[in-house]
């Protein structure tokens, strides 16, 4: 294979030094192979080790781990495992950097791959949350309270943090939002437009009253009196996933499917979320589906791991299939493979740490301060 070196996110920068390829002895290994190598790994580690899984994890992986979740389900986990010497996060960089806050100094974060990253994390850069904020004071914008999504990096959640802000997870962001104006007059949320507008329109929050700031415009090409005017700054920002749903996906599968319930993640456009019978995080989503009544049909607007899983879950007794048909998958998130955690954990036998992510320590009080808002938020 031919040597390509991508462009880096700012989290890869930091952390380039760490980072350490697979060895090409754990290519080509069977699945039968890996299960068992990883099992046995896992028994020699005992209580030194917890592995932490994302919703959005391959199958392959995520039945190693020892808690499953979202975000935020995860984040109040590494608290119950004070023994564990190592937390491996299959999920993506930014997690793994919350859980690196979070967790007891003799504890290390890992994260399989490093390359395991966030394309909605990285549309939200550190000197453009500066910018943003000097030109806010310049336009004379009073009373803004900063909130972060759970999937940005570290150093914009200690920004946020100083500045007497939090971070929020799907689970907790129309609690966050109402914990915030009762601070300030209006929230400046990053980086997911998508979620600061279903959330905030679900509290009673007008369209009319939000304004989308466009990071790589100069005074994020508003004028003040539209700033003024709103309740709502929300970031230019994305997930690549969810953006792929739409409403003629929704028509396509309700003609298909006479009767059938649509259900979708926050982070997907306002229409889609208006289109469907409900929205809500993917602790939601499963909750919400697998208490249905028994012959329910389901379509469900999240990425395709989840959903899938959640078919086979249920099945014969509810049919449940994703909402896109040719199936939404977080790439980033699918680079974490059973070879690389198989990898880390028979290092970590040997005593050899790989991965390691180390939130810097200048960043981390305001960080634990954002992630400590958000846990005690509900």
């Amino acid at each position: 294979m031919a040597s390509i070196i991508p462009l880096l996110t700012e989290f890869e920068k930091g952390h380039i030094s760490e980072r350490q390829p697979l060895p090409e002895r754990y290519l080509g290994l069977s699945d039968a192979e890996m299960d068992a190598r990883i099992a046995a790994a896992r028994a020699q580690l005992a209580g030194r080790l917890v592995i932490l899984g994302h919703h959005y994890q391959r199958d392959e992986v995520i039945k190693f781990a020892d808690y499953t979740g979202d975000s935020f389900r995860l984040a109040r986990q590494i608290a119950t495992r004070p023994e564990a010497d190592y937390i491996v996060f299959c999920g993506v960089h930014f997690m793994a950097e919350s859980a690196d806050v979070l967790a007891a100094p003799h504890q290390q974060v890992i994260l399989p791959d490093l390359t395991a990253g966030c394309s909605m994390s990285d549309m939200a850069a550190p000197d453009q949350l500066e910018s943003c904020w000097e030109e806010l004071t310049q336009m004379g914008i009073p009373g803004v309270v900063p909130v972060t999504y759970i999937n940005s990096a570290a150093s914009i959640k200690a920004f946020v943090g100083e500045r007497g802000g939090s971070v929020c997870t799907s689970s907790n962001a129309a609690a966050t939002f109402r914990w915030a104006f009762a601070r300030g007059e209006r929230v400046l949320f990053l980086p997911d437009q998508h979620l600061g507008r279903n959330t905030a329109y679900t509290m009673g929050i007008p369209l009319a009253d939000m304004v989308v700031w466009d990071p790589d415009e100069i005074f994020g090409g508003l004028d003040p009196d539209q700033v003024l005017r709103a309740r709502m700054i929300l970031w230019k920002g994305l997930c690549s996933v969810h953006e792929r749903f739409t409403v003629p996906q929704i028509d396509a599968v309700r003609r298909q499917h006479p009767g059938i319930r649509v259900i979708v993640h926050p982070e997907v456009a306002w229409d889609v979320v208006q289109a469907a019978d409900a929205s809500g995080s993917t602790e939601y989503i499963l909750k919400t589906v697998r208490n249905s009544p028994p012959g329910s049909v389901w379509a469900v607007g999240t990425e395709v791991h989840l959903v899938n899983r959640l078919a086979n879950e249920l099945a014969p007794e509810r049919t449940v299939m994703s909402l896109d048909r040719f199936g939404c998958l977080c790439s980033t998130m699918f680079r974490i493979s059973p070879n690389h955690l198989l990898w880390i954990l028979e290092e970590l036998v040997d005593g050899r740490v790989h991965n390691r992510v180390r939130v810097p320590d200048a960043q981390k009080h305001w960080t634990r301060v954002a992630l400590d808002r958000m846990l005690s938020t509900s």
